[in-house]
């Protein structure tokens, strides 16, 4: 789901919350040792998203967030703040070369993980340990 979380609208944080879960508490965030990635540079997306990209003539970036059923990958365009909100299930993770892809369904966000970029590269063992922790094993949980 790509949703503009630029304003605090209620209804499109209960629809993010019910797809990924509510965000980790203080706790919890200092127990995982951060929830949040770097700042990761974007190669290449879908085209929905390129043309949101494509409005400004700034580099453009992603932060990734992990929740307890899925991650939302937070970009800016002009103003404005996007999401993609991608629940576990849905979720498939490519490495070609020195870059990560995310995919759900019609969308994906392509990024730069250079070998010596430490930061990116622990943090996507940590999504990937975190998605195969938490993804449903049964049709059912769903």
């Amino acid at each position: 789901m790509l949703v503009n979380t630029s304003y605090n609208e209620k209804k499109i944080n209960e629809t993010i919350n019910e797809l990924v879960g509510k965000p980790f508490g203080l706790l919890e965030n200092i127990k995982l040792n951060g929830i949040g990635s770097p700042r990761l540079d974007i190669i290449k997306t879908s085209e929905e998203i390129g043309t949101l990209l494509s409005y400004d003539n700034n580099r453009n970036f992603c932060n990734v967030e992990l929740r307890p059923k899925g991650i939302i990958i937070r970009f800016r365009s002009l103003l404005e703040t996007f999401s993609l909100v991608i629940p576990y299930y849905k979720l498939v993770v490519f490495k070609p070369g020195n870059s990560f892809t995310f995919h759900m369904e019609h969308h994906f966000v392509s990024v730069d993980a250079p070998p010596k970029n430490k930061s990116v590269n622990s943090f996507m063992e940590k999504l990937t340990q975190f998605k195969s922790d938490n993804s449903p094993t049964y049709i059912d949980d769903l």
